[in-house]
């Protein structure tokens, strides 16, 4: 057991899916042509007014409630006294005082155990710009200035870089399922600092350093744990950990120094003097309450219960929510939950994947699916007929039943009809016929795929085992009639 005991605290910054920005009418989306979508608003023009975006604050409240926190009866903004190059106001209107929540929790299970991570606020902000550096050159891009931007800050609850990565996974599943941002780190739509301190255990915390933006789960476990080993092996040593900010280097793999932080940043927050607070009464309050969904840990232990799931299957299936709802919409409409989780997973996911496509934007519908299962599972397709029609599906846009009508593929469970098949495989395979006769097993099998084969894979193969029995031991008993006449 380690001498030394690690504190993590993360800052997760996520975008707000608005379709304007926070406190103007500008368009807010990623990857315009820059500096296209700015007004003398978000461009910090002298005299210019803010006014809040109601779904920006509706849906800072509903990620609020959704981490159980206290949400505020007045929500305070203030501006935040900083220079950014990046922001032309040089201030930022945030929220300090009076965030949207407070005091909440969110529980998830890490490392076999559950572990419940506190939430110390959420508060609501406008987002910076953007600025790209071309070797010497650096360009500003303000299409992303007022964005409206959550603020989610823990409590240091965690302890190593692997809780950290799980904790910002499970996070921007929640998002995600909450629909108030889309969670792609790689755009910067979800991005995330983290603060860790090393101590002896038993201690408290010990010298904090931050890491600053990360844009992905994976660099905040590598990160962390680089720097759970700095501290370490630095206190071991008898050396000072500096209270500072650095960066990852993920090119190098560690982490490298970005300034000194001896002291807390003096901000000068005080309250906005152009926005009035935004007060929650009981009917906004009602709209987010109405507006909550079921969250994804919820939601995989209800599965877990209703269709015995694999756990490997419940993670995929409750990985997004649109996956989610689409699989208990086909199992609601009759198909069997086991037989759906393993086609989602299997065969509509390769096709997704094949022809580059989201779940809601392909030709698979839950009835198109559930008609195809159903079809199967009343053995009037075979498997091998049920993806042939799947991949059709995919390329012609029609529902099953038709694919197979045209197609002339569904299942030949007429024993006239089968018989047919049955004589003229073994009128073409006298010695596997011969084989059988002489009480050779597997040589059945040759004939069952000689007549799935010529039937193209129509015939029932129950029904084409019995006849082929029926026939071989009827002519067996005839050959013996006849020898025994001459």
């Amino acid at each position: 057991m380690s001498a030394y005991q690690s504190f993590i605290g993360l800052e997760i910054h996520i975008q707000l899916l608005t379709k304007t920005k926070i406190f103007c009418g500008c368009r807010s989306a990623f990857g315009d042509e820059p500096n296209t979508n700015v007004c003398p608003v978000c461009m910090g023009y002298p005299g210019v007014l803010p006014a809040l975006n109601k779904e920006a604050i509706a849906k800072a409240y509903l990620v609020a409630r959704a981490l159980d926190c206290s949400l505020a009866a007045a929500a305070v903004f203030e501006r935040k006294n900083y220079f950014y190059p990046d922001l032309p106001k040089n201030y930022q209107i945030s929220q300090f005082a009076s965030p949207v929540g407070r005091n909440g929790r969110i529980a998830l299970e890490l490392s076999g155990k559950v572990k419940r991570v506190r939430i110390h606020d959420v508060h609501l902000e406008e987002d910076a710009g953007k600025m790209i550096h071309a070797g010497d050159v650096s360009l500003l891009d303000y299409n992303r200035t007022g964005t409206p931007l959550l603020e989610i800050v823990t409590e240091p609850d965690l302890e190593l870089g692997e809780e950290a990565e799980q904790f910002l996974q499970h996070f921007r599943r929640l998002v995600r399922y909450l629909g108030v941002c889309d969670g792609n780190m790689e755009e910067g739509s979800m991005r995330c600092d983290a603060n860790v301190s090393v101590n002896l255990a038993g201690k408290g915390l010990g010298s904090k350093v931050e890491i600053k933006n990360l844009n992905s789960s994976r660099f905040v476990k590598k990160a962390l744990t680089y720097e759970i080993a700095r501290h370490t092996e630095l206190l071991e040593a008898g050396g000072k950990v500096l209270q500072e900010t650095r960066l990852w280097n993920e090119n190098r793999d560690l982490t490298e120094g970005m300034r000194s932080k001896e002291q807390a940043d003096d901000y000068r927050y005080f309250p906005e003097p152009d926005l009035p607070p935004f007060t929650a009464d009981p009917s906004f309050l009602a709209e987010v309450e109405g507006a909550l969904v079921e969250l994804p840990a919820a939601r995989r232990a209800r599965m877990a219960r209703d269709y015995s799931l694999s756990d490997a299957q419940l993670d995929f299936i409750t990985e997004e929510k649109e996956r989610a709802d689409f699989y208990e919409r086909t199992v609601a409409l009759g198909a069997d939950p086991l037989t759906t989780a393993s086609w989602l997973g299997s065969d509509v996911k390769k096709l997704l994947n094949r022809e580059g496509l989201e779940l809601a934007k392909s030709p698979l519908t839950p009835e198109r699916l559930a008609e195809l299962l159903v079809l199967l599972g009343e053995n009037r397709i075979h498997g091998k007929i049920a993806k042939q029609a799947l991949e059709v599906l995919f390329a012609e846009d029609k529902d099953p039943a038709q694919i197979i009508r045209e197609q002339g593929w569904e299942r030949i469970d007429d024993a006239g009809d089968v018989a047919g098949f049955v004589d003229a495989a073994i009128t073409a395979n006298p010695q596997a016929a011969a084989a059988i006769r002489g009480g050779d097993p597997k040589a059945i099998g040759f004939l069952v795929g000689q007549v799935m084969k010529t039937s193209s894979g129509r015939a029932d193969p129950q029904l084409v085992h019995q006849l082929l029995r029926e026939r071989l031991q009827s002519r067996v008993t005839e050959d013996s009639d006849a020898n025994a006449s001459d």
